[in-house]
């Protein structure tokens, strides 16, 4: 069954984030484990927001600051909750990531007064040694995802277009609709949140403010955005446009896409993706669409069970 995640922000609580960092070992499942040197525990790699800094971009950025290893985030893996004196709450939203053999050699991680060690572990060492409850709620969810052979997974996300100007306001073609300050804005804020997903392939309506959202993520990633009119606003007016090929060439390639478009289109491109990998619809769909400017839903399939279906959703926020 399809797991819907709305990651969203209380301003009353202390967020965090992290992930279960993996690999395979000789076809062995191992996890990372950190010592820290402070408190004199063991736990999952994880650290507070920054300011400004969507709660994507903390776990990959907490993640290399504990263990030199840059990582991409997987299948989200649960939430955990405790209060901190004084009785306020902090709330933990945790990834799976695997951590490739490269990215493990390019670590350049030494003790220090922050982590004293890193552990490569099975699943069965790691209850014994973590020495928190709620980082076993984590261990729950991350080991059904590898009983359930859908650990591997590679993202496609649908990116609904920043803050542009308003219709009433503009006197020219609607597709030549610029993003405003704000919009502008929005789409710098979600480059790293997004790149956390590790994007590699950039779709886009061709319109004015589809291609300006992800011009700042094509500089970063130094690709170049596929435009198409296709999946265009005026397109989907005319009822002309084309989310069907769009959706499934991304699904076939099995590569970390986003596909940037407009509010009436998303529900399509969603459902194609429903469509595509064999999963059944339901109210999941509506809410991972209903997006607002600037925002996206992250839609995680399996890369190595292709009748997996959709495995999770998640939806993000900037906060601009």
């Amino acid at each position: 069954m399809t797991q819907e995640v709305q990651v969203v922000r209380d301003d009353k609580a202390v967020y965090a984030a992290g992930a279960v960092v993996w690999r395979l070992t000789e076809d062995k499942l191992r996890i990372l484990l950190i010592h820290r040197t402070k408190y004199q525990d063991v736990t999952l790699p994880k650290g507070k927001v920054d300011p400004g800094e969507m709660l994507a971009e903390t776990a990959v950025r907490e993640v290399f600051e504990e263990t030199g290893i840059r990582v991409h985030l997987g299948v989200p893996v649960g939430v955990s909750r405790y209060f901190m004196r004084p009785k306020r709450q902090k709330v933990v939203h945790y990834w799976a990531a695997e951590a490739t053999d490269d990215a493990i050699r390019r670590s350049t991680f030494v003790p220090n007064s922050e982590v004293a060690a890193l552990e490569w572990v099975s699943l069965k060492k790691a209850r014994k040694h973590l020495s928190y409850p709620v980082d076993l709620e984590i261990l729950d969810e991350f080991e059904r995802l590898v009983s359930d052979g859908v650990l591997r997974t590679f993202p496609i996300v649908a990116l609904r277009h920043a803050k542009a100007v308003s219709r009433s306001e503009w006197d020219r073609s609607d597709a030549a609709r610029p993003l405003t300050e704000r919009g502008l804005r929005q789409a710098q804020a979600i480059v790293a949140p997004l790149r956390a997903f590790g994007i590699r392939k950039i779709v886009t309506s061709d319109a004015v403010r589809c291609v300006q959202t992800v011009a700042p993520l094509a500089l970063a990633l130094g690709r170049t955005p596929t435009g198409t009119a296709r999946i265009s606003q005026d397109a989907w007016e005319e009822g002309v446009s084309d989310v069907r090929s769009v959706v499934g060439k991304r699904v076939r390639s099995g590569k970390p896409a986003v596909i940037c478009s407009h509010g009436p289109v998303l529900p399509g491109i969603l459902s194609e993706l429903a469509l595509a990998t064999g999963t059944m619809h339901g109210s999941y769909l509506g809410s991972a669409s209903a997006l607002e400017v600037g925002a996206f839903s992250v839609a995680h399939l399996s890369a190595t069970n292709p009748g997996s279906g959709i495995i999770s959703i998640e939806t993000h926020v900037p906060k601009v």
